[in-house]
């Protein structure tokens, strides 16, 4: 099969696409043939640093980058009864360990998957993974009708389905982003947007019960300032918080806490659910055949990036 491999980190000349041997499947897995898979900044993450890259992959090489997966099922283990030979599936896999997904077949545990809703594209399907997943996993059971919730960064991968996943909820979502994603940022069912260029939210919010932030440091610090005593503010780029922080979520009763992504069929059919019904829509900035994977990579590593970028197989 094909499949984009690394002898070693750093730049996108270093992706070399080889033939090698297709994966075999244990009792509980399921090979999936490839159609689109996600680009999340954890894969340039991982390409880039040698030491991130020893951490999930330890020293074997070649490594195979990649967690996000659409696609079809080619074979299934003996003990796997929820999925058949032919049936459209998507999900995060293996994370954060080796997901390999940046091959024209994949071998994932069943229970990391689920089944692509009709009339929903394998694009579509790719999209809604790592990041939907994220946003979902931050959110649930933590947000209810009627919570004012701010969500930072709501025109990027996580955060453009943290403002549809809040809405889901019932809740009053607002959103940081530039003036220029605005417009983009409410048509996802926000009902306020704030110019993080302009405008500053600790000034122009208050009564906030939820908070997703996405960026640490000062951003954090004044979430923690802004929600209100005994809210809750969760965190995804470092579990490492100052004491400064930590002290300040403890005076108020604020529960700070840090969320780090897990591989779930449960929780991707439930994302399957809001797909089906029209509840989440992901938005595909870019799209790049499987060949074209270093400019997926320059894209995504611009910082630039709305919504999420797919490859396609």
């Amino acid at each position: 099969m094909k499949a984009i491999i690394l002898e070693k980190a750093g730049d996108v000349d270093n992706f070399q696409i080889k033939e090698i041997d297709q994966p075999s499947i244990s009792a509980k897995e399921i090979l999936v043939e490839t159609k689109a898979l996600s680009v999340n900044p954890v894969d340039f993450k991982v390409r880039a640093d040698q030491g991130t890259m020893n951490m999930i992959y330890g020293e074997d090489r070649p490594a195979i980058l990649g967690w996000d997966i659409a696609g079809v099922i080619k074979e299934k283990g003996a003990k796997v009864t929820d999925f058949e030979v032919g049936d459209r599936v998507f999900g995060m896999v293996n994370f954060p360990g080796e997901g390999k997904a940046y091959a024209e077949y994949v071998a994932a545990p069943a229970s990391h998957l689920a089944k692509i809703p009709e009339g929903i594209s394998f694009e579509d399907a790719a999209a809604s993974t790592l990041a939907a997943l994220t946003a979902f996993q931050v959110l649930k059971g933590k947000v209810k009708t009627g919570d004012r919730v701010l969500i930072h960064a709501g025109s990027g991968g996580v955060g453009h389905f943290a403002v549809q996943i809040a809405k889901s909820m019932g809740a009053y979502a607002i959103s940081t982003s530039s003036g220029s994603n605005r417009d983009f940022v409410l048509s996802l069912g926000a009902n306020q947007h704030v110019d993080y260029r302009k405008e500053k939210f600790e000034e122009m919010l208050s009564e906030i019960d939820f908070i997703f932030d996405m960026f640490n440091g000062e951003v954090l610090q004044k979430s923690v300032e802004l929600v209100r005593k005994g809210g809750t503010v969760v965190s995804i780029p470092t579990p490492e918080f100052s004491e400064e922080v930590q002290k300040l979520a403890e005076e108020k009763d604020v529960s700070l806490q840090f969320h780090m992504v897990e591989s779930s069929g449960a929780d991707m059919e439930q994302l399957a659910q809001l797909l089906k019904r029209g509840a989440l829509k992901p938005h595909i900035s870019q799209i790049f055949t499987f060949e074209e994977m270093k400019e997926a990579h320059i894209q995504l590593e611009s910082g630039r990036t709305v919504g999420k970028v797919v490859v396609t197989l």
